[in-house]
């Protein structure tokens, strides 16, 4: 039995708690957000290699970070989720250290280019660390029965790091000078990633729990159905993100970025005013609902014949895949012992990696064949079999004794 939840503070206390650790995500995850739109400038621009090169080398972090999710997870469990967090905080520094080497004189186009796939890599394992350890430790310190709170502010965190990402490194790429360019974005990355690792000093550690651990392979079999579904409903996302706009266009319809905004402000207040529903009322339930949502926008997306039937929809996928994550990750929580809990969240957010980085190429293909507006009901199909997923009878057995 999970003591943390006998033991966690009262409901009232608890956002204040998670706070700390969404300021964690926050700081650690503007080093991710910052380089995807200074890379390109940096690497095609700047050292002139070609559009490929451009997508390896920022693509390969994020297959360092699902390769690494194992080794995260394993390493908050046995050492202690702070440990982990700190040498996330560790890695990021290195990684822009070495970011800001690439820019050095002595180095040609090759060297950099280089050394960039190499902070690439360590940023990548950075970010296993900081995600599984902060998402660890929180539930550590507010209780199992708070899971889905922490997931939902500490997913606020990361998604205002990525989305602040972009504007805060185009800014410093317009700088001039000795310290500027992708040398100004380093330092920035730099900076929060000194941010990151003072921050997680000052928060009291929660001691490693004892008990069974469960091999890793055998942890990714119990949580693997809510994993598929966040998969399958992260579809959706990566639609929007990468095709929204293009539809827009394609359709001669102005508003695309109100569109992206929409998506993001509806999922961003969803968060805050419902981000308590998953702990109260189940992670099966709040899924099931989350999903006819989503499902709704993206249809909506579809099939819309003006754009203001396309703002709708992507304000109700908004309001729908909000609570996804934390709703799937509370029934995944449960279903392996408190001491493999870290494993558990690592594998977890495993498949929120898997999802998005099916959901270019599916719906890429898709957009390519049949328009821009099919991509979306691509995104409808993934929300509805999550909701299988949802309905699966372990799933509602436990949603409905919670």
């Amino acid at each position: 039995m999970d003591t943390s939840a006998i033991t966690a503070p009262p409901t009232r206390n608890v956002v204040l708690r998670i706070v700390p650790f969404t300021v964690i995500i926050l700081c650690g995850y503007l080093p991710v957000g910052m380089p995807l739109a200074a890379l390109p400038l940096q690497i095609h621009g700047t050292l002139g290699f070609g559009n490929a090169t451009v997508g390896i080398t920022i693509g390969c972090q994020s297959l360092v970070t699902l390769l690494t999710r194992q080794f995260a997870g394993n390493f908050c469990d046995r050492r202690g989720a702070k440990l982990g967090v700190l040498l996330g905080g560790a890695m990021s520094i290195l990684a822009s250290a070495i970011y800001l080497a690439s820019t050095l004189s002595p180095f040609d186009a090759h060297a950099a280019l280089a050394l960039l796939v190499v902070a690439r890599v360590a940023s990548g394992l950075a970010q296993s660390l900081l995600m599984t350890g902060s998402l660890a430790w929180a539930i550590g310190v507010v209780g199992v029965r708070h899971t889905g709170k922490v997931m939902v502010w500490v997913g606020i965190g990361l998604y205002a790091a990525i989305a602040a990402g972009a504007p805060i490194s185009i800014a410093l790429m317009a700088r001039h000078g000795v310290f500027g360019g992708f040398a100004a974005v380093s330092l920035g990355m730099i900076a929060f990633s000194v941010l990151t690792t003072t921050a997680a000093l000052f928060i009291p550690a929660v001691a490693p729990l004892g008990g069974e651990r469960l091999p890793f392979m055998k942890v990714v079999g119990h949580i693997a159905p809510f994993g598929a579904g966040l998969a399958l409903a992260t579809v959706a996302f990566g639609a929007i993100g990468a095709f929204a706009a293009l539809d827009f266009q394609h359709q001669g319809w102005s508003g695309a970025g109100f569109a992206l905004t929409g998506f993001g402000a509806s999922y961003v207040l969803t968060r805050l005013a419902f981000g308590g529903f998953p702990d109260r009322f189940g992670g099966a339930r709040v899924a099931t609902w989350s999903l006819l949502i989503e499902c709704l926008g993206q249809v909506t997306l579809w099939l819309a014949p003006h754009p203001v039937a396309a703002f709708a929809g992507t304000i109700f996928t908004g309001i729908g895949y909000a609570l996804v994550f934390p709703s799937f990750g509370i029934e995944a929580v449960k279903r392996v012992p408190a001491a493999s809990r870290g494993a558990a969240l690592g594998a977890y957010v495993a498949f929120f990696d898997v999802g998005f980085g099916l959901a270019g190429p599916t719906t890429g293909l898709m957009a390519g064949a049949f328009g821009y507006p099919s991509v979306f009901a691509i995104g409808a199909l993934g929300a509805a079999a999550a909701i299988l997923v949802a309905w699966h009878p372990r799933a509602r057995a436990s949603s409905a004794s919670s």
